[in-house]
């Protein structure tokens, strides 16, 4: 195993989205299906659009390494404490078992705890069994279950709403539950 390194993690920017795309791009990722750039751009700027919703990324000796993104949600539950949900967790391999994984969920951790969370939840491919155990080993645990239903024109790898599909289902006011 390589030697761990402490890498700064921080906001990412339009810059970082090259980088950021090449992570994803991973075979046990999105396997080179990912977004153009400019696509990534415009989704970047839209995440600005959300209270709080944003993508990090960890950089070591000025390369980005890994990323993550983090949403923090209000919630009308549990006495309105917000909740923390990361999503689109990676590292590049050649950067793979040197503690970023590590540093970035403890970012995010941190976060939650500013924010007053009450969780701070993820989900992974069930096929991912080495990120499975990645997760337990920092103190997340199984917990309940995770449903998907595909919409049309879309798979598993392929799930992203359009913000005019979620605003319309949302107006619907059949709300589900996690």
């Amino acid at each position: 195993m390589s030697t761990n390194v402490n890498p700064l993690i921080r906001e990412a920017t339009e810059a970082d989205l090259p980088e950021v795309l090449r992570i994803y791009a991973q075979p046990e990722l999105d396997a080179g299906a990912v977004l153009s750039l400019e696509e990534a751009r415009s989704r970047l700027q839209r995440f600005s659009s959300y209270p709080c919703y944003r993508l990090f990324v960890a950089e070591v000796d000025g390369a980005v390494a890994g990323t993550f993104a983090l949403l923090i949600m209000d919630n009308l539950a549990h006495l309105g404490a917000p909740s923390g949900i990361v999503e689109d967790v990676g590292v590049l391999p050649e950067f793979q078992g040197r503690g970023i994984g590590k540093q970035m969920m403890h970012k995010a951790r941190e976060l939650c705890a500013e924010a007053g969370c009450y969780k701070l939840v993820l989900s992974s491919n069930a096929r991912r069994t080495a990120a499975h155990a990645f997760y337990e080993s920092l103190g997340f645990r199984k917990h309940g279950y995770s449903f998907l239903v595909e919409q049309e024109g879309s798979s598993d790898e392929d799930h992203r709403p359009s913000r005019d599909s979620l605003r319309s289902a949302a107006g619907s006011g059949d709300q589900g539950h996690t």
